[in-house]
């Protein structure tokens, strides 16, 4: 799929060639360029978040070489973008090289000038309808909204999203990052509106706007953005996120306090994420690299031992790269047969919404 090119490029054509929509450079002959560049900034990319410390961890043991300075781990979708337009001329480690956001903020950083294009060598194991046509965003993993439960605090786990309205949560229902930033949170809205039997898109997101205006006015919300530090310690006894965030909580919790992951009922959503390069990396190489350890089998296999389900799971799973232990270790899958793969429109208008009428409508500053 990739043209070979001689190995002594000069640098000029090497940083020309990093900014075309297909990739001249053998994966070889990109390591050797991300080699001399010898860094790669990244951006939001917890450690906890889909096994990511250890998808970094696998990185620097394969590239020894190639130093990763981590930029603002807990940064929602939005924070990312602004880091690009921030950092436009600057060439310094503030400047992100690669970023991982939610699928609606890949075609919005493609339309602004804000990535540029490279096509992974796996790139035809990638679905169509979650990868851009010229490769300047790709889908890479995805999970289901879940609830992360407290059960030292919570005497009865809640099962669907109508049951935390009850009197019984007060004080004890929280997102995982602000709605007006971050992709989780803003997509718990949209799944929130979807259990109500609202339409996907602007619809869901009003009617997700509704139902957190009501759990904010019965007591029950909590502005702080949960994770598992603030879950142990009481301040947001649940937590709603992603799947693979939850399940990543309750092993690093090793029961203490005891735990439950639920896959609500109804309104089961399931999100995407996208990576994309900046098209103003600092290090465009080291970038490129980076893109095609995520898509090797071994990053693949690194985000699902994170809980996480890559996006080559299909095309892996039916050349037998996948060891029955990884797909053992994942909730049963009767829990994901109703998960709903919103449409890139529909993730859109819900955005738009949720962005739009938080304050308005809410009125919870969620720090």
């Amino acid at each position: 799929m990739k043209l070979k090119t001689a190995l002594g490029l000069a640098t000029g054509l090497v940083a020309a060639l990093s900014t075309t929509t297909l990739s001249a450079q053998t994966v070889e002959e990109i390591a050797t360029a991300a080699k001399a560049e010898g860094m790669l900034t990244t951006v939001a990319l917890p450690h906890d978040w889909c096994g990511y410390g250890a998808v970094i961890d696998g990185f620097k043991a394969k590239y020894p070489e190639i130093k990763i300075n981590e930029l603002n781990p807990d940064a929602g979708s939005a924070d990312e973008i602004e880091a690009i337009k921030a950092n436009k001329d600057n060439k310094g480690p503030q400047a992100p090289d690669v970023i991982d956001v939610g699928l609606a903020f890949g075609p919005q950083a493609k339309a602004d000038g804000l990535t540029q294009a490279h096509k992974v060598a796996t790139w035809d194991e990638i679905p169509e309808g979650i990868k851009d046509a010229d490769g300047h965003w790709y889908g890479d993993y995805y999970g289901v909204m879940s609830f992360l439960v407290n059960k030292d605090l919570v005497a009865n786990v809640p099962q669907d999203w109508a049951d935390l309205l009850k009197p019984e949560y007060a004080g004890q229902v929280s997102l995982a990052g602000d709605p007006r930033a971050s992709n989780q949170a803003i997509l718990a809205v949209l799944a929130a509106g979807m259990s109500t039997g609202a339409a996907p898109g602007e619809a869901a997101g009003k009617a997700g706007l509704d139902f957190f205006k009501q759990l904010n006015d019965a007591g029950n919300f909590v502005p702080v953005i949960g994770k598992a530090g603030t879950l142990a310690q009481g301040t947001t006894p649940i937590v709603i996120m992603w799947d693979y965030n939850a399940l990543a909580a309750r092993d690093t919790l090793a029961g203490n306090p005891p735990v439950e992951v639920v896959v609500p009922k109804s309104g089961v959503l399931a999100g995407v994420y996208v990576q994309a390069i900046s098209a103003f990396a600092p290090q465009p190489n080291a970038a490129k690299l980076w893109m095609e350890y995520l898509y090797s089998d071994e990053g693949q296999l690194a985000w699902l031992k994170g809980y996480c389900h890559p996006v080559r799971f299909n095309a892996m799973a039916a050349a037998g790269k996948i060891p029955q232990e990884l797909l053992d270790a994942l909730p049963p899958a009767a829990a994901y047969e109703a998960a709903y793969f919103p449409t890139l429109d529909e993730v859109d208008a819900n955005k738009a919404a949720v962005t739009g009428g938080w304050d308005s409508v809410v009125g919870a500053n969620v720090q």
